[in-house]
């Protein structure tokens, strides 16, 4: 009989049980190992391969060994999910004080660094996540079954937040290991029913809400539901409802999300879309961005996760047509825009149309220069955001556009904003029913006028429950965007009383030396977290820095591949500018400033850099686009972040001194501390 611990862990979509067998160290110890098996069989949602069986034999009789006489309390857990993830933990040991993730390699010799990594973040996501875990000293180890005993050092890491660095361990000095966590660390001893049933609360990146919900799960499945944050799934809730009411009643429908940065606008945008990814589905719906890297990033990495899964069920897929079917799930938006195009008359198979950063739409001016020089298309009359609602209006029955909003985002030239939305919608499409986000009204957004114009008409709505308030990017602070737009709006006291807020669980720090920013870089990340140089793309006069923004970065190689990878971010060589970086986040980020905004007698001066000088930039909407760069790059990170702020040279005119001592100045007097 297998004996399983007493309670479930609840989440906040219901009731759930982590692991498919779990029991105290005692149980664990009677029980039969063919039906420790048997519960792991029973529980997997992957087909059992021998190999996987032989595996899970090897972990038994191992820890049976290991725990015979250990003489502590506590419980054993095997394939505990971590769905942020997308993997399963092999085994999560409590033994008295001490939380032990064991990642086992069997067979293998060696400790390879990248298993080496996979075992800390599983222990990582447990110290961030898992709230019982915050506190409670964690060891994780990695057990290559047959590796040599080897000397091995026990510590932590310069977060003091009682997770230690990973240990090595093979079959014969398992135990060994596991005895010296328990000396070094102290704490008294865990809970195990209040452990299990502790809620998880995840906050992923972009990349991995976009596999894990492509994977079947819900968004309430990786995301927080603390009470700043549980508007995530009233956000979707709401919108998926929006949907199934414009369906039922066969109306048309158009609504507006808002948000601040890293509130997850673009996963209530995916977690719609991936919800109706079958063609055959009457609510089948295309997720849509104008964000080129984002959608090229975003492809990449759930094509490589459908194979890495498929091969995990023992079967084999090719990249190139996991690749193919990803296509049509995350769409280019320009790409969906030439499609229809192509027939006029002919209405998209999609009823649902969901537009990521749907301010950055080209307005009209921008969209008929296009149409000209690339489409030879003379004359076109119409704006992106014209033409893409009137693609869904081409149903007969019914439609819906989701627009996903972001204010302060707009970084580039002929983008219209959301206002050409709204004016698109009173100019031509009398008919649709509009759903705003209340917070349209705010200044940032640019958009009262034509809200002003839509108050006459009828079937107008404003719902509180379209705006996303708080920032779930970084786990660590939700003051990281409150901070960055007091400070760019130089509401300098404003500033340092967010910063003091920020500080103690949010490192900011401040240097003039770009190495030591990137050994400070270097020192925070743990396991696989990602970290990575980012730079105003006007930043023309970091090249004494080997900065060149006119290398262009592949986005799919600098964001997803591994350490190894001289392309990757984690080489701390190739920038990423706002352009790459919008819509994306790191864990840890470098951002090196440079002489395009510059402080002058307390205010912004904005500069372009043409031919062999400077030049002041004084067109608005210009300026205003190099703000928001600068406002992009300071809030990527989910973690921490280095600003950089070079020496100027005075014997070169365009890298005065002048043009940086200001800025450094300001935010050293702000408080942040000086590497």
């Amino acid at each position: 009989m297998v004996h399983s611990v007493e309670t479930e862990s609840l989440t906040p979509s219901g009731s759930m049980r982590r692991w498919p067998y779990g029991a105290t160290i005692g149980d664990f110890l009677d029980a039969d190992p063919d039906a420790i098996i048997g519960a792991l069989v029973n529980g997997a949602d992957f087909p059992v391969e021998t190999s996987q069986r032989n595996a899970w034999q090897q972990q038994i009789v191992i820890l049976k060994d290991v725990l015979t006489d250990c003489g502590g309390r506590g419980a054993v857990y095997f394939e505990y999910a971590i769905p942020r993830l997308g993997k399963r933990v092999d085994t999560v040991l409590i033994l008295n004080h001490v939380l032990f993730v064991l990642e086992f390699k069997v067979g293998e010799q060696q400790h390879k660094s990248s298993a080496r990594d996979q075992t800390w973040d599983y222990a990582l996501d447990l110290k961030n996540f898992h709230e019982p875990s915050h506190t409670i000293p964690i060891a994780p180890v990695l057990v290559a079954t047959e590796a040599n005993p080897a000397a091995f050092v026990v510590e932590t890491t310069q977060h003091a937040d009682q997770l230690l660095m990973p240990l090595p361990a093979g079959r014969a000095n398992l135990r060994h290991v596991i005895d010296a966590c328990l000396d070094f660390l102290e704490g008294p001893p865990i809970d195990v029913n209040a452990w299990q049933r502790g809620r998880y609360q995840p906050t992923p990146t972009i990349v991995e809400a976009a596999k894990a919900l492509y994977a079947g799960h819900d968004v309430e499945d990786i995301s927080r539901s603390d009470a700043g944050a549980e508007n995530l799934g009233v956000t979707s809730r709401r919108v998926a409802e929006i949907i199934r009411t414009a369906r039922s009643r066969q109306q048309k429908s158009i609504c507006f999300v808002t948000g601040v940065p890293g509130a997850g606008k673009t996963l209530v945008g995916l977690d719609i879309a991936t919800k109706h990814i079958n063609k055959n589905d009457d609510l089948y719906s295309v997720f849509l961005s104008g964000n080129g890297p984002l959608v090229a990033v975003l492809r990449e990495a759930l094509a490589r996760d459908e194979v890495a899964r498929e091969a995990q069920r023992g079967e084999k897929l090719k990249l190139g047509e996991a690749r193919s079917k990803v296509k049509m799930f995350i769409q280019n938006v320009h790409h969906f825009r030439d499609d229809c195009l192509a027939d006029l008359d002919q209405a998209p198979i999609e009823h649902v149309a969901l537009f990521d950063e749907a301010q950055r739409a080209w307005d009209l001016q921008q969209t008929a220069n296009f149409m000209q020089r690339r489409k030879a298309v003379p004359g076109f009359d119409q704006s992106e955001p014209e033409f893409l609602i009137s693609c869904l209006d081409r149903h007969e029955d019914w439609g819906v556009v989701v627009c996903l909003v972001g204010s302060g985002q707009e970084i580039n030239t002929g983008e219209a904003g959301i206002s050409e939305w709204l004016s698109a919608i009173q100019r031509r499409f009398p008919d649709w029913n509009v759903h705003l986000s209340p917070r349209l009204t705010e200044i940032e957004y640019h958009a009262q006028p034509s809200l002003e114009a839509l108050s006459t008409r009828a079937h107008v709505h404003y719902d509180d429950s379209l705006h996303l308030a708080t920032s779930v990017r970084s786990f660590r602070s939700e003051y990281v965007s409150t901070f960055v737009n007091q400070f760019l709006a130089l509401e300098l006291e404003g500033a340092e009383a967010t910063l003091q807020k920020l500080l103690p669980t949010y490192p900011i720090r401040l240097t003039r030396d770009l190495s030591h920013a990137k050994q400070w870089l270097r020192r925070c990340a743990r396991g696989s977290e990602r970290y990575g140089m980012i730079v105003s793309s006007q930043a023309q006069r970091l090249k004494p820095h080997a900065i060149d923004v006119r290398v262009k970065v592949n986005p799919v190689h600098w964001f997803l591949n591994d350490k190894d990878d001289t392309r990757s971010s984690y080489f701390l060589e190739d920038v990423a500018t706002e352009f790459q970086i919008q819509g994306l986040e790191l864990d840890w980020s470098c951002v090196v400033w440079d002489g395009d905004l510059r402080l002058a007698d307390g205010v912004w001066d904005f500069h372009g850099f043409v031919g062999k000088r400077w030049q002041r930039i004084l067109k608005e909407e210009r300026r205003r686009y190099l703000l928001n760069a600068y406002r992009v790059l300071l809030t990527r990170a989910r973690q921490g972040l280095v600003i950089v702020v070079p020496e100027g040279d005075d014997t070169d005119p365009s890298r005065n001194s002048a043009h940086y001592d200001p800025v450094f100045r300001q935010l050293d007097e702000l408080g942040i501390p000086t590497l």
